[in-house]
């Protein structure tokens, strides 16, 4: 059966399991000999694009990138003709796209003939996900995701699909996590990544209060105010977010030896300060780094059943 990585919430816990271990386990291997992953890219990226490209040649296949331009996703033709093109060719498409329901479209247009793989969407981020959870684990639990129960992460700022995809993950691990964000900023109910619709395992608070959502946490998160898309709002988000800076005064509040994660690109000044960025507390490159260890994990369980 093909196998498709679009959600977190949509993985099992078991699958999840195996995505983390393939991640980090040894790679000399020869998963995609032979085989191409097409690397189709609405919005431009740097550390999606070079980590799916470096994960694809380690197990042995070739990636092929395709920029809106060249494709143009209901534009130039319909998602389903670019589909059903891209799954003569190649194994694998694993894509940046402006509308999750694509992915549903190309499964069905292909007949599930090629897996894919969502490298972010306006729903989820789920590779990143997968690399936040194994940057946590190697530094708080020597590489072991399972000993990360009981740890507590806070996300502060805009609630995105990066917070909707890191929080279904560590809840799914036991570990407990708090949104700070303003109100039209805050997660909300509904859709294919919900953390709030999670039964068990950690606990998901939301708070209006920034300083409230990080006291005491092992690990505060944040991303940019402005992301792609929503440029023509940059000065409103300034103003909605300015008491959300994630700053050395904010970590302060935080527990002695917590650590920071971003996503990347940081806008310096807006979502976070350089002092904490560049600081010592700063896993961020753990996390670059990681985004490479993520995709050759998921793209080891997509083929692995086969």
């Amino acid at each position: 059966m093909t196998r498709h990585f679009t959600t977190i919430a949509e993985v099992s816990d078991e699958d999840l399991a195996r995505i983390y271990e393939l991640s980090v386990g040894p790679f000399d291997d020869t998963t995609l000999q032979g085989q191409g992953v097409a690397l189709v890219f609405e919005r431009p990226s740097l550390r999606t694009r070079a980590s799916s490209s470096c994960a694809v040649s380690e197990l042995g296949g070739f990636a092929t990138f395709f920029s809106d331009e060249e494709i143009g996703l209901d534009t130039r033709e319909s998602a389903e003709d670019v589909g059903r093109t891209l799954a003569q060719m190649y194994a694998i498409c694993a894509a940046r796209i402006r509308h999750h329901e694509v992915f549903a479209r190309v499964a069905a247009a292909t007949q599930d003939r090629m897996s894919l793989i969502n490298l972010l969407s306006d729903v989820a981020h789920p590779t990143q996900a997968v690399a936040d959870v194994l940057t946590l684990a190697e530094h708080f639990a020597a590489g072991d995701v399972a000993g990360l129960r009981g740890l507590s992460v806070a996300y502060v700022g805009d609630a995105t699909n990066v917070t909707r995809s890191l929080a279904v993950a560590l809840l799914r691990l036991g570990v407990d996590v708090s949104v700070g964000a303003p109100a039209g900023y805050q997660l909300t109910a509904g859709g294919l990544e919900d953390p709030l619709a999670l039964g068990g395992g950690g606990t998901l608070r939301l708070s209006d209060s920034a300083v409230d959502a990080v006291t005491g946490v092992d690990a505060v998160y944040t991303d940019a105010w402005v992301s792609m898309g929503f440029e023509a709002e940059t000065a409103q988000r300034r103003q909605d977010l300015s008491a959300f800076r994630v700053t050395a005064d904010l970590m302060g509040r935080a527990q002695p030896g917590a650590v920071l994660l971003h996503c990347l690109p940081a806008h310096r000044g807006d979502e976070i300060t350089d002092e904490v960025l560049d600081s010592p507390a700063s896993l961020v490159w753990r996390q670059v780094f990681h985004r490479r260890s993520a995709m050759r994990g998921v793209l080891r369980w997509v083929k692995e059943e086969e």
